[in-house]
């Protein structure tokens, strides 16, 4: 074995202050699908975030899961950060949409990313148009190509530190895709021009692609 694949830098996760454990985590595991989940409080104001935590984690019952972090506490003293409207939003009502994001939505889904005060409403921030769902009360992106419409399954608290978060497990009630975006009565991949989210302000858009087959074995 080469030696120079033997040296490198060992850390433990311990050692490290919070931001630099989160930029080697942010830059390396890479590159991260977004959800823009889009919700709604018991009172009726409409919210919409990005989140990069995101994938899908079963088919049978149909799960996704994304983790919305904390915002710092608004005061030096408390003992743990605050929940974001998001998170806030499912406690409440259970329920949430989350839209796939699209170059061509780079820039709006990027306006939503602020933390904005719960009276506003993203949407109007970002110029996008509210669709009504099918089944859950809040609205879906119709200007994404592909929407699921979730129920919550689960929530996992991690921990009460001001920068830790949770997990949100949603199971998918309803799924919207773009007529543009079928083929043969299926969702075509190749039309899709995903982007996924890099370290730091990057991101990277997904039209570069290779193939390759699985070895069969036995």
């Amino acid at each position: 074995m080469p030696e120079d694949i033997l040296d490198g830098m060992i850390v433990s996760p311990s050692d490290l202050p919070h931001s630099e454990l989160y930029s080697i985590l942010l830059n390396s595991v890479a590159p991260r699908p977004i959800a823009w989940v889009s919700t709604i409080s018991a009172s009726g104001k409409i919210n919409l975030a990005p989140f990069s935590f995101f994938n899908a984690v079963c088919v049978d019952p149909p799960l996704l899961a994304f983790a919305p972090g904390l915002r710092q506490p608004k005061q030096p003293q408390a003992d743990h950060g605050e929940a974001k409207d998001t998170l806030r939003n499912i406690r409440e009502t259970k329920e949430f949409v989350v839209n796939i994001v699209t170059y061509e939505l780079a820039e709006a889904m990027n306006l939503t990313s602020g933390e904005y005060d719960e009276s506003v409403n993203e949407f109007e921030v970002a110029k996008l148009t509210p669709a009504p769902s099918q089944i859950v009360r809040p609205p879906r992106v119709a200007e994404s190509p592909v929407s699921f419409e979730c129920k919550l399954h689960q929530i996992l608290d991690f921990s009460p530190r001001p920068t830790s978060g949770s997990l949100v497990i949603g199971q998918i009630v309803s799924v919207h895709m773009n007529d543009a975006h079928i083929k043969e009565g299926r969702l075509d991949r190749n039309s899709l021009d995903l982007i996924g989210r890099m370290g730091g302000i990057q991101y990277t858009r997904t039209t570069q692609r290779f193939e390759m087959v699985r070895p069969k074995v036995g």
